[in-house]
């Protein structure tokens, strides 16, 4: 039995909208002195217009990938899907689905900064914390 996804467009855009408003907050007013500092940047470092363009569509580009992919690997878990049984509530699925993400994919790759790149523990905790 194949079991049957359905992806939610809407979700999944609202969640790029929210990952790039975190992240100018996040980044921005909250800890974006500390950030600056910890990647070697001046204090009152301003990207080219170009530059941040760029970043901005890299971001939301790994931000929409991160969204469809939860999207599926959240949905697979529902019973319903698989014609088994009755659903959780729908917070339940995107909690686990989103803590376990981060605990097993985003955690090993800036614990990999910190110990092949030389990053900090600092920028590793301001980092982990926007993904969480």
């Amino acid at each position: 039995m194949a079991p049957f996804l359905q992806i939610n467009i809407l979700a999944i855009l609202v969640c790029v909208g929210s990952s790039v408003a975190l992240g100018f907050l996040w980044y921005g007013p909250l800890l974006g002195k500390q950030w600056l500092k910890e990647v070697g940047l001046p204090a009152d470092f301003k990207p080219a217009g170009a530059a941040m363009a760029k970043s901005m569509g890299l971001m939301v580009i790994g931000a929409f990938l991160t969204a469809y992919v939860l999207n599926h690997s959240t949905e697979v878990w529902r019973p319903s899907v698989w014609n088994a049984g009755q659903d959780m509530p729908a917070y339940t699925y995107g909690f686990f689905g989103g803590f376990f993400t981060w605990v097993g994919f985003y955690i090993p790759l800036l614990l990999s900064g910190v110990g092949f790149e030389g990053k900090s523990w600092k920028l590793f905790f301001i980092n982990a914390g926007y993904y969480f």
